[in-house]
């Protein structure tokens, strides 16, 4: 496939970027090894979601384990940044509940202080951005009213995002109230525009449901841009994927992201895959070293190939691939 670059003359290249993995698509390791398991294979950092595998936010003396991680990242040379995108963390019934937008004000008080502890995770292991999403807006309720929760509930989390330093990176998710790039817009001027608030991109989400090619969304998001994930993806279709498997065209859009600078991690995402997380872990980064190779070349005043990036040999080792439908 064609990469729909020119090759830029000027012989400044764009700053490298810099590969996590995300421990939601490492669920079946404990977080020693799966830490252990990245910096071996070579990645940059690690998307750290909090969960009850996984520094469990809930569980007594939060503050002397996220130490004890704190020094094990540093050990290893990983970068890291925080994510609260668990599934049942807060309520083993329901899956991404309770959200910011529950009826009940209890209900989001408890979403809002899971956050509250991300915050002060962050800041102690000095992670370079907080993540959230803002959920599905519950039956029977308005789109306004919707809204107005969200904001309401955002509004001390952003408070103590500004005073550790942290900044907290929304993330448009299909399907939830805030799902696109118009909708952070629309989030990020009803707050008044706050220094803590920034975007989550997934790159595959774009792919998905935005109306503007991926490399597009990049540029436009730049100025917010906290938080990277990345995946393969089909158009129309909210489903992560191993890279190769999708329509993905990556040089141009990695290509994009390194010419913002933007410095933090762009995280793998595969949460579906955790049933085989090492194998996908281990093929992940070669696809997107290649990849971001052929980008660099365009900012380069050599002639640059294009090229397609070859799949990466992502065949699943198990026997079903299980990890792909599981909702």
């Amino acid at each position: 496939m064609a990469t729909g670059l020119r090759p830029n003359t000027d012989g400044v290249s764009p700053p490298s970027l810099r590969f996590g993995y995300g421990t939601n698509g490492l669920a079946d390791l404990r977080l020693d090894d799966a830490l252990g398991l990245l910096a071996d294979l070579g990645y940059d950092g690690v998307g750290l979601t909090l969960d009850h595998m996984h520094l469990d936010p809930l569980a007594p003396d939060l503050a002397a384990r996220t130490r004890r991680v704190a020094h094990r990242l540093d050990a290893l040379g990983l970068g890291v940044t925080v994510e609260t995108g668990a599934r049942y963390v807060l309520d083993p019934r329901r899956k991404h509940g309770p959200s910011l937008l529950d009826p009940d004000p209890d209900d989001r008080a408890r979403r809002v202080d899971l956050l509250l502890r991300a915050v002060r995770v962050a800041a102690d292991l000095g992670a370079h951005a907080v993540h959230c999403f803002s959920g599905i807006v519950p039956d029977g309720t308005d789109e306004d009213t919707a809204w107005k929760r969200l904001t309401e509930a955002l509004t001390p989390v952003l408070d103590a995002a500004g005073t550790a330093g942290v900044p907290l990176a929304v993330e448009p998710e299909p399907g939830h109230l805030l799902a696109t790039l118009a909708d952070f817009h629309h989030l990020r001027r009803t707050l008044g525009d706050p220094g803590p608030l920034g975007l989550t991109l997934d790159l595959g989400h774009c792919q998905c449901l935005e109306p503007l090619p991926p490399a597009d969304c990049v540029r436009d998001a730049a100025p917010w841009l906290r938080h990277v994930q990345i995946e393969d993806m089909r158009r129309g279709v909210h489903e992560h994927l191993p890279f190769g498997d999708g329509e993905m065209d990556f040089p141009p859009v990695l290509a994009a992201l390194a010419a913002t600078g933007y410095q933090g991690l762009t995280v793998v995402e595969l949460p579906r895959h955790s049933h085989a997380g090492p194998h996908f872990a281990a093929h992940s980064l070669p696809f997107l070293r290649h990849a971001a190779t052929q980008a660099a070349a365009f900012a380069a005043p050599a002639p640059a190939s294009t090229s397609s990036v070859p799949a990466a040999p992502h065949g699943d080792p198990s026997a079903t691939p299980e990890g792909s439908s599981t909702p």
